[in-house]
């Protein structure tokens, strides 16, 4: 991997530590879908509701973990609760005949997980602060190139057991867990250089108000939360839509792993087209937002206009370049315009996310048991408008020449 060779030790184990979680996770989140409609012999309705559940307890893990950012310190919050999203998956294959139990623990390891998100995040543009933005684009490349190892195993692994993938998922969420322990020690003997470029708050966030006041600068994440909350909703098309489609067209399971397979090496791959865009036509994080949304809606038009396998891989390659876009853009706009209060904000962002997490797979699961992909497929077109109008308006409000809100922020 020569792309790691620039960067400075502490961040190539960062890099390798996150490629290899995050192929962990892939192994199973393609499949959960799968899992409840061809494992468990349920409706997509069904599979929609676990998927609720899930995000249900994202969005709730998000908050807390931006909260409790600095009241709880990074290291216990990181460690704990990838020690217990592992725990949860490990669960899984023992519980798999009760459904009920199955939902809650479902909805366990998605607080878990979302948990560490906003924490690392924010470690992240802490620790380097300099070269924040380049960093959030490589771990986003390095969790991918994870993803694209993941998913190219996940197919092959639902055709023997899901519950490998489960287990497998939990050994890298632990392993994770382990790995962040020991690194997070060894930032600790170096004060100098962690008061330098991770700096400590000089008081904790207050309790209460102190979240009001942070909630009342809408100009921040208002806008970018709602786009965000809509392109999430919009994308549940993969699981609730595309998913069963491919299952009920006779395709094997594999095709569907291909697509995220695909997914991943693109986003490998397709730096450089990505940065010809953010160079041409969109220098700054809002606009890159905008251009994302874009995407996606053009990704959804191709699914209405061709229900067949190449259709989904076009609109695949759209979505996948939408999603290199503004998965780096929201952490970088929020860590270099927010300061200490970074955390928060991205708790925040990131809970209004997985809300459309929560309606978009039973709302899209539930109209495709009525009307299979077509109505699911105008449903991701009409919320990705809406998705691309919040963040044109996001991009309007936070032009650059506007800094007075930010710097009162950083103050």
């Amino acid at each position: 991997m020569k792309w790691l060779e620039q960067y400075p030790r502490e961040v190539k184990g960062f890099l390798i530590a996150s490629l290899v979680a995050s192929a962990g996770g892939s192994l199973m989140w393609p499949l959960t879908t799968m899992y409840v409609f061809d494992e468990l012999g349920r409706s997509m309705k069904d599979a929609g509701l676990v998927i609720l559940i899930q995000s249900l307890g994202g969005i709730g893990g998000q908050l807390l973990g931006g909260i409790l950012y600095h009241r709880v310190g990074v290291k216990r919050l990181i460690v704990g609760s990838l020690i217990l999203n592992a725990l949860g998956l490990f669960t899984l294959p023992f519980i798999n005949g009760l459904w009920g139990l199955f939902i809650a623990m479902m909805g366990f390891i998605g607080f878990c997980n979302a948990v560490s998100m906003p924490a690392i995040q924010a470690f992240i543009g802490f620790r380097f602060a300099d070269r924040r933005g380049e960093l959030f684009n490589v771990v986003y490349v390095a969790n991918n190139i994870g993803v694209a190892l993941g998913t190219a195993m996940s197919g092959f692994l639902a055709e023997f057991s899901y519950h490998l993938s489960f287990v497998l998922n939990g050994v890298t969420s632990l392993s994770f867990a382990l790995f962040f322990l020991s690194y997070l020690k060894k930032l600790d003997g170096q004060e100098a250089t962690a008061s330098s470029s991770h700096p400590k708050p000089k008081a904790p966030l207050p309790a209460g108000p102190g979240a009001w006041v942070l909630l009342g600068h809408t100009r921040i994440y208002l806008f970018m939360g709602i786009g965000a909350l809509f392109l999430w909703f919009g994308n549940s098309i993969w699981n609730t839509g595309v998913s069963p489609f491919i299952i009920s067209e006779g395709m094997s399971k594999t095709a569907y792993g291909y697509l995220w397979t695909l997914n991943g090496i693109l986003i490998f791959a397709a730096q450089p087209l990505t940065r010809a865009i953010k160079r041409w036509f969109a220098r700054t994080e809002s606009s890159q937002m905008t251009i994302a949304a874009l995407f996606y809606l053009l990704a959804y038009v191709v699914i209405v206009m061709m229900h067949s396998y190449p259709g989904m891989v076009l609109a695949m390659v759209l979505a996948t370049l939408g999603e290199m876009l503004i998965s780096p853009a929201i952490p970088a706009f929020i860590t270099e315009r927010t300061g200490q209060a970074a955390p928060f904000y991205i708790g925040v962002a990131g809970g209004m996310g997985a809300a459309g997490r929560v309606v978009g797979p039973y709302a899209m699961g539930t109209m495709y048991d009525s009307g299979g992909l077509a109505p699911v497929a105008w449903l991701a077109v009409a919320v990705a408008v809406v998705s691309l109008l919040a963040f044109a308006v996001h991009a309007r409000m936070n032009r650059p020449r506007q800094h007075e809100q930010h710097q009162s922020l950083q103050g």
